[in-house]
């Protein structure tokens, strides 16, 4: 019987356990280097009998244009692969396995964090309601995203190699493979959805057109490291930073048949509003994952199921029972290093503190208590 605390085979790795440290950003990387603050917080989680069978890492910029965060961490240049040689080997010397999340924001970004004061990217000049995070003289502040320009059709290419170069680096960097961020309404979700992609040119109007970008960056990031080191985040529903298309069944099934000739090593699939509502609807009708994994699965996509929004035991033990193969959790990991064990045991959850989420030293970083 398959339960979260089975093995797993994906891609080259084998997972001690389907429970999956989901990316979280923390804001805890100053000059986007990581720290040895946070080798510590991934070590905590990386014991594979108490924490996750697989960690992905928080979103990690693949260029400067792609910040759109104070204090995120980032992969596109030497300094940043020597300063996460440290965390991944902390990783696995505990045992644990780690991707690395590869992170465009587009739009949802501010001036103050892009290189030489320019105006974000975006597929259109739509400016996204939404609010990103700037740290100033150490307290996190939300502030309105800026007005973005449009990308011309020749910078394209450009970001793809962005991606590609940042695959590299990861896997350079001790990682064992990594996730590219395709949700919650960032660059290459901005360009699958019609809300945010009013391009006229072969990157927007028709689904095809639409998904062209995200089709290439993966094909690209396979091509460099291979298909088993990569896995993909969609959401397919989420209003996540302004993010919406009226017809997200045929879009999103679009995409998983262009992905299924990959030999991708996972898809992780955030199911509903992103940290809300499981059962919101975006379209005229609800969205069937169902019907989206047996699309995948009929055009020979082999990658791992993983699923995503507001996962207990008893809901992660549904999951598996109805076809999914990995379970990913957010925010308990926050607050709980040792979640496994204590979604084994049926042990409480400590609370998090939201206060201490984004931003700031150890203090609700690595000072939460393990059973």
């Amino acid at each position: 019987m398959t339960t979260l605390f089975s093995p797993l085979q994906i891609g080259s790795l084998t997972l001690a356990n389907r429970v999956v440290m989901a990316p979280l950003t923390r804001n805890r990387a100053p000059g986007a280097l990581p720290t040895a603050l946070m080798a510590t917080y991934y070590t905590q989680r990386a014991d594979p009998k108490n924490g996750a069978g697989l960690i992905v890492s928080e979103a990690t910029a693949i260029s400067h244009q792609g910040q759109g965060y104070s204090d995120v961490p980032g992969i596109w240049s030497d300094a940043q692969v020597e300063a996460w040689k440290p965390v991944t080997a902390a990783v696995h010397a505990a045992g644990g396995k780690i991707f690395m999340q590869l992170w465009h924001v587009g739009r949802v970004s501010h001036v103050d964090l892009q290189p030489g004061g320019q105006p974000p990217v975006a597929p259109s000049a739509l400016t996204a309601k939404t609010k990103t995070v700037l740290i100033q003289n150490g307290v996190p502040k939300f502030v309105d995203t800026s007005a973005p320009r449009a990308l011309d059709i020749a910078e394209l290419p450009g970001i793809v190699q962005d991606y590609r170069r940042a695959a590299r680096n990861a896997v350079a960097a001790g990682f064992d493979g990594v996730e590219v961020h395709g949700a919650n309404g960032y660059l290459l979700d901005q360009f699958l959805r019609a809300g945010s992609n009013q391009r006229t040119d072969t990157y927007g109007g028709s689904i095809e057109n639409r998904a062209r970008l995200l089709v290439e960056v993966m094909q690209a990031v396979c091509d460099e490291i291979g298909g088993d080191k990569v896995g993909l985040r969609i959401s397919p529903v989420t209003p996540a930073n302004d993010a919406a298309d009226p017809q997200p069944q045929p879009l999103f099934e679009h995409v998983v048949l262009q992905l299924a000739p990959m030999k991708l090593a996972y898809l992780h699939v955030i199911e509903g509003s992103t940290g809300g509502p499981r059962d919101y609807v975006q379209g005229d009708k609800a969205f069937d994952y169902v019907a989206l994994r047996n699309a995948y699965r009929a055009a020979g996509g082999a990658a791992a199921w993983m699923v995503n929004n507001a996962y207990d035991r008893a809901l992660a033990d549904q999951a598996l029972d109805n076809g999914a193969d990995l379970v990913a959790f957010g925010r308990p990991f926050i607050a709980n290093p040792d979640l496994t064990r204590r979604l084994r045991e049926g042990a409480a959850l400590n609370a998090g503190d939201r206060m201490t989420y984004y931003g700031g030293g150890a203090a609700g970083y690595t000072d939460y208590p393990t059973l």
